[in-house]
């Protein structure tokens, strides 16, 4: 029989707070993370004036030690895996599971799009420069991308399924939603989920720039402009959410705390293009159908919120917004939508599980977050995306898009738990 699947512990790295009250705080109040850049951390990254991206939404005041992480695990690990680690510690805390559950029955499924690019550019740098002997040998461990799952099993004992998930920008729901799958279906009693990206730095930002998906606003208000007629690229973000997935019973028999209850999960492919989204929406509607569909979502009676996927580049944009209205039809002018990457940047990897995260305390508080500067309304993008401000709504069944290059779609849907 299928198993009920529930979040009870969050935790998250991010441009606009590096715990939740602060980065809830900042989202229902529609303060926006983006910056402008005026540095750089690592010393091979190059001269500012030759980057063509003025602004970024990047992590502040992360400091390794709050999380328990020592010298020598920040010495040995890349900036994506430390974000990981950091979110994870503070899903764990939040649910109170260590200690209460068997090592064989808890999973991780953390993923990143990129993993430790910091540490690529860096180890390229030696050998271009110094040469083989000078290469790392902690390279390898530091810059693949399952490392964080890895060590986040490490830290926890966590011998159950582990599945680092990569698929671009919807690596996170993609974590999130592969989790829920294992658990539902009895293969683990509980699986720490989520993503990380540590992306900002000069190899990266190039790379993006100069495959024109990056805006070159230089003000940090108008910059990440989802839905608006305005928007010309993403803003990179960088950060992790981790959340903590487990089986229904499990947590009512520890007296966890539930925030909602995951119920349902999409995962369809374009097939169309390496970077574009087929315009039609016809493939993510379909992901959007599958999670609401397994969710029980009844238009007539469920009140629904859509945290969408909403990067704020010309083509996503009025795809997402075809995808909706295919998969909701005339309800798609009823439902409540926002954009919060108006306000994160876009995290990549990790967007997705700071969304669904965003998703579950939206429902849990019936707060609409709002789409941050949100001025000039594309007449293509014509639904109700909660411009600037924050609104009251009683929720009753939440979903987060998530659609990345090579034409991953992802949907998650959420339930009010009862």
């Amino acid at each position: 029989m299928a198993k009920r699947v529930v979040i009870t512990g969050i935790g998250v790295i991010s441009p606009v707070g590096n715990d939740i009250p602060t980065m809830w705080d900042n989202i229902k109040n529609g303060h926006c993370g983006v910056e402008t850049l005026t540095k750089l951390d690592s010393p091979y990254d190059v001269e500012l004036s030759t980057l063509p991206v003025k602004v970024v939404a990047k992590v502040k005041d992360f400091d390794p030690a709050l999380y328990g992480l020592s010298v020598a695990t920040v010495r040995r690990s890349d900036k994506y895996t430390q974000y990981a680690l950091a979110a994870a510690k503070q899903a764990m805390q939040d649910s109170e599971l260590e200690g209460k559950i068997a090592p064989s029955r808890l999973g991780v499924y953390v993923g990143s799009g990129i993993g430790g690019i910091h540490t690529n550019m860096e180890q390229m740098h030696n050998l271009f420069y110094e040469g083989a002997r000078r290469v790392s040998p902690l390279m390898v461990p530091m810059m693949i991308s399952n490392m964080a799952a890895g060590t986040i099993a490490i830290e926890y004992q966590a011998q159950g399924p582990c599945l680092p998930v990569v698929t671009a920008c919807a690596t996170g729901t993609h974590a999130v939603g592969e989790a829920y799958r294992a658990i539902k279906h009895g293969y683990a009693d509980a699986i720490i989920a989520g993503g990380a990206e540590a992306p900002i730095n000069s190899f990266a930002m190039a790379g993006f720039a100069n495959s024109k998906a990056l805006s070159k606003s230089e003000d940090p208000n108008a910059a990440s402009l989802p839905f608006d007629k305005r928007r010309a690229g993403f803003v990179m973000g960088e950060g992790a959410g981790v959340l903590i997935l487990e089986e229904y019973e499990h947590a009512v028999a520890r007296g966890a705390r539930i925030y909602a209850e995951v119920c349902g999960y999409g995962n369809t492919c374009d097939a169309h293009h390496i970077t574009a989204p087929e315009p039609s929406g016809e493939v993510p509607a379909a992901a959007m159908k599958e999670a609401l569909s397994e969710a029980g979502y009844n238009p007539d009676r469920d009140t629904l919120y859509i945290n969408a996927h909403g990067t704020g580049t010309p083509l996503n944009d009025v795809s997402e917004t075809n995808a909706i209205k295919k998969a909701l039809g005339d309800v798609a002018y009823k439902a409540r939508i926002s954009s919060t990457k108006s306000m994160t940047g876009h995290m990549l990897g990790a967007a997705g599980a700071v969304e669904i995260i965003i998703s579950a305390l939206a429902m849990k508080d019936s707060i609409i977050p709002p789409t941050a500067n949100l001025e000039c309304p594309d007449p293509e993008c014509d639904l109700n995306y909660t411009p600037n401000k924050a609104q009251e709504c009683n929720i009753d069944v939440a979903m987060s898009n998530s659609l990345g290059f090579g034409g991953h779609n992802g949907t998650v849907a959420l339930r009010k738990i009862n």
